[in-house]
């Protein structure tokens, strides 16, 4: 930890050898979540640009309380939110119904990936995703949701309601094909 105070001490005095250190600490790390919040690596390799630019620009502003990494953190989601806000329009629904529990297929978690999860999740449609995204993943709450977005609680609610179903929908045909698959064998 110590190694890393002397990073974010070095980074806030300008010096690119620091800023270098950082950059290899936690882009990796890092792009893993732009690339949730992306469409593709190319657009998750902007927002890591962008965030790390607003990372060296505004680390005199980090005090030294709580995460560094959750720092950096905020500012790539942030970062990703600013730029699907920039490129993309959340069209506000009116039809929320509240989402219904479906049965819990412990045999679906089983038998499906880390990797294919997230490549479920990448395929549905950017605004049932970043809502996902920003509650499954982030932890936040439907009225920040809202307010990020610039969105209604209720559209934050019912586009959830539909990422979930679309996401169950996807996992459950998965799962049917691998135990078609299975018996075929």
């Amino acid at each position: 930890m110590e190694e890393l105070q002397i990073i974010i001490k070095n980074c806030k005095a300008g010096k690119r050898e620091a800023q270098a250190k950082l950059f290899q600490l936690f882009a990796r790390k890092m792009f893993t979540v732009a690339l949730v919040y992306s469409k593709d690596r190319t657009a998750a390799e902007d927002i890591i640009q962008d965030a790390f630019i607003k990372i060296f620009d505004k680390i005199s502003q980090y005090s030294g309380e709580g995460s560094f990494e959750g720092w950096v953190r905020r500012i790539v989601v942030n970062t990703a939110l600013e730029r699907y806000r920039r490129e993309n329009k959340l069209y506000s629904i009116d039809d929320y119904q509240p989402y219904e529990e479906q049965l819990s297929y412990n045999d679906l978690i089983d038998n499906i990936s880390a990797n294919e999860l997230m490549e479920i999740i990448g395929s549905i449609s950017p605004q049932y995703k970043i809502v996902f995204n920003l509650y499954a993943l982030e932890g936040y709450s439907h009225k920040e949701i809202s307010q990020q977005l610039g969105i209604s609680e209720g559209t934050s609610k019912s586009n959830l309601a539909r990422a979930r179903k679309v996401l169950q929908d996807k996992v459950n045909e998965m799962y049917f094909l691998k135990k078609k698959e299975q018996s075929a064998c």
